[in-house]
């Protein structure tokens, strides 16, 4: 019995003695939960912070959207606010670009009245850029090359960068734009570009100036550089001290020529948005650059150039074989290249 009464109270002990772990463990277990639940509530709250704070400053930008500009409704296809993925506008965001491409041919003063037009705080125009051939190549290159310089993505010294009003290029007829002169029609009306036309009156004055260019090109006079254009008039007379032979026998086929070639240019891109200039006039009259830049809807402002007119005065002076040539064109409707003259 009294086994019994000792095993009973022995095996009571054994039974009791655990009744305390149960609650111990309940307190870990719900000290372990306070923790991670204070710990997930704070991971939380952070987050759903941090997402107020992104679509607040989304929303912000969203919400920021360039104010109507007062211009005429046939403008608005010309009015182009792009954004460069190079580098942001910043304050300029909002400031409307045009697009231009001066359309010209060699030796026609392109390369004088771009630099008047780069005189300009506002006007970025990027030089012959299509003279490299892989970039004409074929029509997605051109389309590829626009686009760049149009988003103002195309740097160069001409880059005004985030505040340009107007970004261009000057473009030679021979360079892709006869060959593929439907195509570029459509992109310059779908994407709203404008034409300035520029060529010489005089054509056998722009003969002149293309044959003493190739003849600088192989002899460079110049201390041993080839100049296409000069900023002293030391260099200039060095440059136009050269006379050189024109073939008279095919003097008149080569104006028509060009000739053509320049109304086919006119005809190609007469449904663009455009501008007919002519060098001489430029040179003549100031008030053709007020005109071009009323077309480029750009604050009026007096452009300078710091190039050198090579060739001056009259063309007897610069053609080695004068006799011949004024032989040829006498009689002809050429005759007037032989006395036109001007001074810039």
């Amino acid at each position: 019995m009294a086994d019994d009464l000792c095993f009973f109270t022995k095996d009571s002990f054994i039974l009791k003695s655990p009744k305390k772990s149960p609650l111990v463990l309940r307190t870990v277990v719900l000290l372990f939960v306070m923790v991670c639940g204070v710990y997930i509530c704070t991971i939380c709250l952070k987050q759903i912070n941090t997402g107020s704070t992104t679509e607040f400053f989304n929303f912000r930008v969203v919400q920021k959207p360039c104010p109507e500009p007062n211009i005429e409704p046939w403008e608005i296809p010309y009015v182009h606010y792009p954004n460069p993925k190079t580098y942001s506008r910043a304050e300029c965001a909002c400031n409307p670009v045009r697009y231009f491409a001066i359309m010209s041919m060699q030796r026609s003063g392109s390369g004088w009245f771009e630099t008047l037009l780069n005189n300009h705080t506002n006007i970025s125009s990027n030089g012959e850029i299509f003279s490299v051939k892989v970039r004409r190549s074929n029509v997605s290159t051109i389309f590829e090359t626009l686009d760049r310089i149009y988003n103002l993505d195309w740097m160069s010294s001409a880059s005004k960068n985030e505040c340009t009003a107007a970004v261009g290029l000057k473009w030679m007829l021979n360079q892709g734009l006869m060959q593929h002169h439907k195509e570029i029609v459509e992109y310059f009306n779908t994407r709203g570009v404008s034409t300035i036309f520029l060529f010489r009156r005089n054509l056998l004055r722009r003969m002149i100036s293309i044959l003493a260019n190739s003849y600088d090109r192989d002899a460079k006079p110049l201390n041993g550089t080839h100049k296409s254009h000069v900023h002293s008039p030391h260099e200039a007379a060095i440059l136009a001290s050269y006379k050189p032979v024109i073939n008279a026998t095919t003097l008149i086929p080569s104006l028509r020529q060009v000739e053509e070639t320049t109304k086919k240019g006119l005809e190609y891109f007469k449904s663009t948005r455009h501008i007919i200039l002519y060098y001489e006039d430029v040179v003549k009259n100031h008030t053709k650059l007020a005109e071009v830049q009323e077309f480029l809807k750009v604050p009026k402002r007096e452009l300078k150039s710091r190039q050198i007119k090579i060739h001056k005065g009259s063309l007897s002076n610069h053609i080695q074989n004068w006799v011949d040539v004024e032989k040829a064109l006498n009689g002809t409707k050429y005759e007037s290249y032989l006395h036109g003259d001007y001074r810039k």
